[in-house]
């Protein structure tokens, strides 16, 4: 388990370089325009990788299984959290999803996918056999998945919603829940999060947009099309770096969610490609820690925090790619940002950890080896 550990912890350090990388040339244009220093969004977020990086080791070493005690305690406070968000957080692009803590914009929604999944897995645990009943087990669980995914929607964050939905689904399939339960609660669900989201202008007009493009053909929107004239333009081998023109106010925030089509255009489809299969073996290397953790409650935790890792990776590029509907989720580790930065630096931290942590239990001391 350790060399997966530290190809975790090196596939995220390459990331986060990456992310230095695209964000310097992604925000020169509009950084300049804006504030009169083309590194102004760039010194930013250099600042939030340091901290990120510090986040990723320290929780590298801290043990995993102390979460486990605190984990209803962490579901009360995000609730909290989360419902002061709706009430008096600034609205910003008509949602409520910021908490402005002065030094950094902070979304609770980042935070509650992790509380979300280390309560899940410990009550998972706990419950042993009886998850796969409804009234002794799952429904406990679903409880606390509703409750954060409706507060989150209401933001509202339809795509952050739908996202931890499903993985948290997945969480239950696996920790032994019935597939029946997880279908009528992922129907049922999904219906209400389609009524909700035609609620609202924003995600109704994505969806809408989307599905006129597929039946009529054109683009999914400006946003969308720029990111494909960036990744067209890209080629194999890219245009090199700083060469972007979309990157000059054509790609509207193109150092965010959009983030993805300043790779393609720079670094082409081999260096896209490359970066997708960091990804790829980030995640392949925490299923298997979580798969050989030394409990229950690691192998939950594992398995969710690998999986929305990846998925969000993944959403990213192909709404980049006009795949999807437009999200504006980000980018892991890349997208610039300092919540979903420190958060996902945080959970791959808790992941290595796991990992470390076998190394403890499949190698004894010599002494107790003897006795085995």
């Amino acid at each position: 388990m350790k060399k997966l550990s530290i190809s975790i912890f090196f596939g995220s350090f390459i990331l986060i370089l990456l992310g230095l990388y695209l964000v310097m040339s992604a925000s020169s244009t509009y950084s300049d325009a804006k504030f009169d220093n083309q590194f102004y969004m760039f010194n930013s977020h250099l600042f939030k990788a340091f901290l990120a990086v510090g986040f990723l080791i320290l929780f590298s070493f801290l043990p995993y299984e102390y979460y486990k005690t605190y984990s209803k305690s962490l579901m009360f406070l995000i609730i909290g959290i989360l419902f002061v968000t709706l009430i008096i957080s600034a609205s910003v692009k008509g949602g409520r999803r910021w908490i402005d803590l002065g030094f950094i914009n902070f979304q609770p929604a980042e935070l509650a996918k992790l509380f979300l999944f280390i309560h899940l897995a410990a009550l998972i645990e706990s419950k042993g056999e009886d998850i796969k009943k409804f009234k002794d087990g799952f429904k406990y669980a679903l409880i606390w998945i509703l409750l954060t995914c409706v507060l989150i929607l209401f933001q509202p964050n339809v795509s952050n919603a739908i996202i931890l939905l499903l993985v948290t689904m997945a969480i239950l399939f696996v920790g032994g829940a019935k597939f029946t339960h997880i279908f009528i609660s992922l129907f049922l669900s999904g219906i209400a999060a389609g009524g909700v989201a035609m609620f609202f202008p924003h995600s109704r007009g994505r969806i809408l947009t989307f599905i006129n493009s597929i039946q009529h053909g054109g683009q999914i929107n400006d946003q969308v099309r720029q990111a494909l004239l960036g990744l067209g333009s890209g080629g194999i081998w890219g245009v090199g770096f700083g060469h972007s023109s979309q990157r000059n106010l054509f790609l509207p925030e193109a150092y965010g969610d959009f983030i993805f089509a300043i790779l393609g255009e720079e670094r082409g489809f081999i260096g896209a490609s490359f970066v997708l299969l960091i990804y790829l073996g980030v995640f392949i290397c925490g299923i298997i820690i979580a798969k050989n953790a030394k409990d229950k409650f690691g192998q939950l935790l594992g398995m969710g925090i690998s999986l929305s890792f990846i998925t969000y990776a993944l959403v990213n590029s192909a709404v980049a790619s006009g795949l999807i509907p437009t999200t504006g989720l980000p980018l892991p580790f890349i997208s610039y940002g300092g919540s979903s930065l420190i958060l996902i630096s945080i959970s791959i931290g808790i992941l290595i950890n796991i990992g470390l942590s076998n190394i403890k239990e499949t190698n004894p001391p010599v002494e107790e080896a003897v006795k085995i």
